[in-house]
This record gives structure tokens, C-alpha cells and sequence, in this order.
């Protein structure tokens, strides 16, 4: 058996090691478009910010690495650009040159991920996104010999708050600007206050309700008129499904716009599967369809591939989307369904908020340890849980 997998990366690498240790004698091909394998992408605005200054700490494994211990034919630079169903063959496209070739499958893995999202917007070419080593290594690239006072993120959610974050330990000074009234949208408002404060208290000016509309040469212009000093644009607006090659091939493409799969990341095609960032998942709490683009589920779909291939029973439970930020001296973390979409959807609910402290009580931790600016934060802890009532 000859398993193909398109996409080196969580999904992708998952898949692959995983079914070479379901078995030793299969034959497995990975392509990737891009120049890196199997690297750490939630690491990369630490990165950017000289957090982690080592940029090898990311790459996890290289196409050598990948076959000398899991002895995988894993082809960089090699984009897969169509599926022929019907031979079982996919058309590669060498990236350096252009020259393309066919590699046939009994079993075929898509692993594309998902594109951030870049609106249709004046001037936007200046501006960045970071989504791959290529992308990290670009901006950390034009700090150093730019060296850029002001910078400008647009987009509130998890990678726009880490990337704000870094730019700021760069000594840049951050806006950020964010359509909703908020940052973070899984948060319930009562939540929002404390990431707000903790983002202006660490020098991060905050537009919120607010669009871009253009980027100009050292400025961006927003909806509301405002112009704000950007001698760096990073886009951290959102990702959309990688699918062109899965819809053009006619696999079913899902209400979401992903790819459909079932509970064994099986498409429409019995020979086909597909996981991660590209895939739709379901709802754990109402087993509708979602878009969850978050490693741990890309993964853990791509091990479960792997285990279908081999013959193995598998199904896929609904996913709760869990995630974890880290902001500044804050931790924020979300799971499930927020309070304020328990209430719109009509559910019903239970909501608990607890203010506990984090240690023991006798430890005076702002004592000991001398970091006093600790103090107020621990006392103003805050969690906020919304369980759905049976």
C-alpha cells in the first residue's frame, strides 16, 4: 500500500509517523510547497520577538531527519495542484521550476492547512502575515534592517494578541486594531476588561469597533478617519480553509467551507481523506459543523487518519476548540461555548465566576519572589464557566 500525504506540517506529520509505526512495509510520500517540515508554528510570534532566539528550536525535523528515522519520502518545494480520482494519481508541481510530474496512491492524505485571510485593500501588499518559518524569518528579517519604530496589528484573536505582544518586547511601540468591540472573541464581555487593561498597561493602544481601509506608505487609515503611524502592517485577521484542490478535484466541500469528512476524517472519496486546518469538525456541545483551526485537533485528526488507513476502528468525538494565550502577565484560556452563545442559541445554562488565587495562601508570592507588579492581577483573577444544563 502507497499512502500519499499532502501537507508536512501537524496534520500532515501526524498522519505519517504515526502510520509508519502501524506499518513498517508501507510506502509513504509527503509534499510539502513550502521550504520547512514539521515545525512548531505556535511558536513562531516568540520567535519574531527574540523570546525563543533560536529559530532551530522550531524546526522539528527536516526531510533528512524525517527518513533516516521514519524512513518517509517527505519532497519540499513540491505543491500538489490536482487530484485525478480517477487514475488515483495527484499532478506535482516542482516549485523552483515549474516542471510537474505524477505520483500515484492507494491512499491519499490532504493535509493544505488554512491561508490567513488578506483583504482586497489599497496598499495592502506592504503588509505582512505570519503563518510559516518563511513568514517569520521575513519579518524578523526587515526588524533588523529596517529597524521599525511603529507598528500596527490588525486582528484581535490569538495570533494578533501573541504578535502584539512581541512587537512590544521588540521595543516597537503597537497599535491594534480589531473590527469587534473586543479582543478575543470567545471571551464573554465581563472577561474582556482585565486582556484590555493588561494590553494598555504594556503600552499596546487599542482601536477597537474599528476597520483598516488603507495602508499607506508609513500609516494605515482606518474607518472611522483615523490615520496611525505604521512603519510595520501585520495582517492577524483570520485563516480560511486551504480547499482548491479538494473541491476542483470534486470532493464534497462542507457548509463551513471546508472539506467534509467523516468520523474517520474519510471525504467523499473512500480513498481520500483529509485533516486539520483545511477539514470541517463537529461541534461537541451541537454537533453542528465548525471551523477549529488549532494544532492539538490537526494532530490528533492526522493520528486517527493513520489508524484508518491501517485497518484500525477510529471515530473522532466532537471537538470543544480549547485554547490557551499567554498575554503579557496574563493567562487567558477557552473551551467549550461562551455564555453569550449559550444565550443567543436559547440553551440553557448554568454561568459560575470564581476570583481564586494562584497559591497557597501562605506564600506570600509577592513577597518572595520581589515581583510585585504580580500583586494586583493575582487579586483580581477572574474565571468564568458556562456549562450547558442537561
Amino acid at each position: 500500500m502507497k499512502t500519499v500525504i499532502v501537507g508536512a506540517v501537524a496534520g500532515g506529520m501526524s498522519a505519517a509517523t504515526r502510520l509508519r509505526r502501524l506499518d513498517p512495509t508501507a510506502e509513504i510520500v509527503v509534499f510539502e510547497r513550502g521550504e520547512h517540515v514539521s515545525y512548531a508554528n505556535c511558536g513562531l510570534p516568540y520567535h519574531v520577538g527574540g523570546v525563543i532566539a533560536d529559530r532551530g528550536f522550531l524546526l522539528l525535523h527536516t526531510p533528512d531527519s524525517l527518513r533516516t528515522r521514519f524512513d518517509l519520502d517527505v519532497r519540499v518545494r513540491a505543491e500538489v495542484v490536482a487530484i485525478d480520482r480517477a487514475r488515483q494519481v495527484v499532478r506535482v508541481r516542482e516549485v523552483a521550476g515549474g516542471g510537474e510530474y505524477e505520483e500515484c496512491y492507494d491512499r491519499l492524505v490532504l493535509s493544505p492547512g488554512a491561508a490567513p485571510f488578506v483583504p482586497d485593500l489599497p496598499g495592502i501588499e506592504r503588509a505582512m502575515t505570519l503563518r510559516s518559518v518563511t513568514d517569520a524569518d521575513r519579518l524578523t528579517a526587515l526588524l533588523a534592517e529596517r529597524q521599525p519604530r511603529a507598528a500596527v496589528v490588525v486582528g484581535g484573536g490569538f495570533i494578533g494578541l501573541e504578535t502584539a505582544e512581541n512587537l512590544c518586547l521588540r521595543g516597537l511601540a503597537v497599535s491594534l486594531v480589531e473590527l469587534d468591540r473586543q479582543v478575543l472573541a470567545p471571551l464573554d464581555p465581563e472577561m474582556v476588561p482585565a486582556v484590555h487593561a493588561e494590553l494598555r498597561r504594556h503600552g499596546v493602544s487599542l482601536h477597537l469597533g474599528t476597520a483598516l481601509t488603507k495602508v499607506l506608505p508609513d500609516a494605515v487609515e482606518l474607518a472611522d478617519g483615523r490615520l496611525l503611524a505604521a512603519d510595520l502592517v501585520v495582517l492577524a485577521i483570520g485563516v480560511r480553509p486551504e480547499v482548491g484542490v479538494a473541491r476542483a478535484a470534486g470532493l464534497t466541500i462542507g457548509p463551513r467551507g471546508g472539506i467534509a469528512v467523516d468520523d474517520t476524517m474519510r471525504t467523499s472519496d473512500r480513498h481520500i481523506y483529509a485533516v486539520g486546518d483545511a477539514v470541517e469538525k463537529t461541534d461537541r456541545l451541537s454537533s453542528e459543523t465548525a471551523l477549529i483551526p488549532l494544532a492539538n485537533t490537526a494532530n490528533r485528526q492526522g493520528r486517527l487518519a493513520a489508524d484508518a488507513i491501517a485497518g484500525r476502528p477510529v471515530r473522532l468525538d466532537g471537538r470543544l476548540g480549547t485554547a490557551i494565550v499567554q498575554i503579557f502577565d496574563l493567562t487567558v484560556a477557552v473551551t467549550g461555548w461562551n455564555e453569550k452563545r449559550l444565550r443567543a442559541a436559547g440553551r440553557p445554562y448554568q454561568a459560575v465566576h470564581t476570583h481564586p488565587a494562584s497559591h497557597a495562601g501562605y506564600y506570600r508570592l509577592c513577597e518572595v519572589s520581589g515581583v510585585s507588579r504580580f500583586c494586583s492581577y493575582l487579586s483580581r483573577a477572574s474565571v468564568t464557566v458556562a456549562a450547558v444544563v442537561a
